[in-house]
C-alpha cells in the first residue's frame, strides 16, 4: 500500500460515533448547510418504507434543527407498490421520467442518481440504496457528518461489514473480484476504500455537478475515480457505519454488474478503442447450455453543470 494511502487511512477513516448528532446539528445550524437524501428505487416495496420511516423519525422530526432537509425517493419504473409505500412513509416521490423529460431516460441506477441533482436542492446529497434491511440512521448521519464538520472533505463513502446469508464478511463479491483489483492496479490511491462500490455515500453538490455519471452499475466506481482526479485524495473520506444487510443478486446478475464496472474503468483508462460492449452468459436449458448475450452499460451522462435546465434553475 502506498505511504500516501496509509496516511489517508489514519486521517480520513472514521466511525459514525466520532461525530455525535448534537455536534452535527450545531455545525449545520451555524453554516446554514442543507442536506438532501436520495433513495433510488426499483421494485423495493418490501424495504423502502422502513428506511424512509427511520430517516424521518430520527433525522427530521423532533430535532431542534432537522439534519435532513429533503427526503426524496426516485422511482425508476417500479412494477410494485414502491412509490405508494415510500409516499405513505413520508418521502417525496418523483418518477425518473418526470425529471428532465427533454432527454429520454436510460435504464440504470446511475441515470437515476444523475437526474436526482435536478430533483433536489441540498448543498449535500446523500445517496442510500432502497433495499437495505435493519436500516440505521447512522448510514446517513455517519457519512454526512464529515461534510458538515470539515470543509476540506468533499466526498464520503460508507464502510461496513457485508454478510452473505449467515456468513459474515462474505458479501461484496463484485467488489473483491473486480473493483478492488482494478483500483489497486490502476488507481492505487483508492486502495484504502473498504467499500468502493457501496451505494451509501454523501457528496457536496458543488462536486457532483462537475462529474459525469455512468448510467448503470459502473456509477459508484466512476464517481469515485473521477472525484479523485477532480479534488484529490485528501478530499475523500470513509465512515464505518456497522453492518449492511440487503437483498443479494444471483451470480449472473453479478456478472453483468462486473462487466459494466470493468467497462467504466476501461473508459477511464483509455478514451481510444474499446472492446465490444457485450457480455455473453450461459443458462442451462432442456437441450443443454444456452448463450444469452446482454449489452454492457456504455452510456454516461455529462456533468450536470452543463445541462441548461440545471443552469437556469441555479440562476432562478
Amino acid at each position: 500500500m502506498l505511504e500516501e494511502v496509509e496516511r489517508w487511512l489514519a486521517d480520513r477513516s472514521w466511525s459514525a460515533a466520532d461525530r455525535p448528532l448534537d455536534q452535527l446539528l450545531d455545525r449545520k445550524r451555524a453554516a446554514g448547510t442543507t442536506v438532501s437524501v436520495v433513495l433510488p428505487a426499483l421494485d423495493e416495496e418490501a424495504t423502502v418504507g422502513a428506511i424512509v420511516e427511520v430517516i424521518r423519525r430520527e433525522l427530521i422530526e423532533g430535532l431542534p434543527v432537522p439534519l435532513v432537509d429533503e427526503l426524496v425517493v426516485i422511482d425508476s419504473g417500479s412494477a410494485d407498490r414502491t412509490a405508494e409505500v415510500a409516499a405513505k412513509a413520508g418521502a417525496r416521490v418523483v418518477h425518473r421520467d418526470e425529471i428532465l423529460p427533454r432527454i429520454p431516460a436510460l435504464p440504470g441506477k446511475g441515470e437515476v442518481l444523475w437526474r436526482s441533482l435536478l430533483a433536489t436542492g441540498g448543498d449535500i446529497i446523500c445517496f442510500v440504496d432502497a433495499d437495505l434491511r435493519d436500516f440505521s440512521a447512522a448510514f446517513v448521519s455517519g457519512i454526512v457528518g464529515p461534510l458538515l464538520t470539515d470543509p476540506d472533505v468533499q466526498f464520503v463513502k460508507a464502510m461496513y461489514d457485508r454478510p452473505l446469508g449467515d456468513a459474515p464478511g462474505q458479501g461484496g463479491r463484485v467488489t473483491e473480484l473486480v473493483a478492488r483489483p482494478l483500483l489497486n492496479l490502476h488507481w492505487p490511491q483508492l486502495a484504502g476504500f473498504v467499500q468502493p462500490l457501496g451505494g451509501e455515500y454523501a457528496v457536496r453538490r458543488s462536486l457532483l455537478e462537475r462529474l459525469p455519471f455512468p448510467v448503470g452499475y459502473g456509477v459508484e466506481l466512476g464517481l469515485l475515480v473521477d472525484a479523485l482526479h477532480t479534488v484529490g485524495l485528501d478530499a475523500l473520506a470513509q465512515v464505518d457505519v456497522g453492518v449492511r444487510v440487503h437483498r443479494h443478486q444471483d451470480g449472473q446478475a453479478l456478472g453483468r454488474m462486473a462487466a459494466a464496472i470493468y467497462r467504466t474503468a476501461q473508459v477511464r483508462l483509455s478514451r481510444g478503442h474499446l472492446v465490444r460492449p457485450e457480455l455473453t452468459q450461459f443458462e442451462r436449458g432442456p437441450e443443454g447450455f444456452v448463450p444469452r448475450t446482454y449489452p454492457v452499460d456504455t452510456e454516461e451522462r455529462p456533468p450536470m453543470a452543463g445541462i441548461k435546465e440545471y443552469a437556469l434553475r441555479r440562476v432562478a
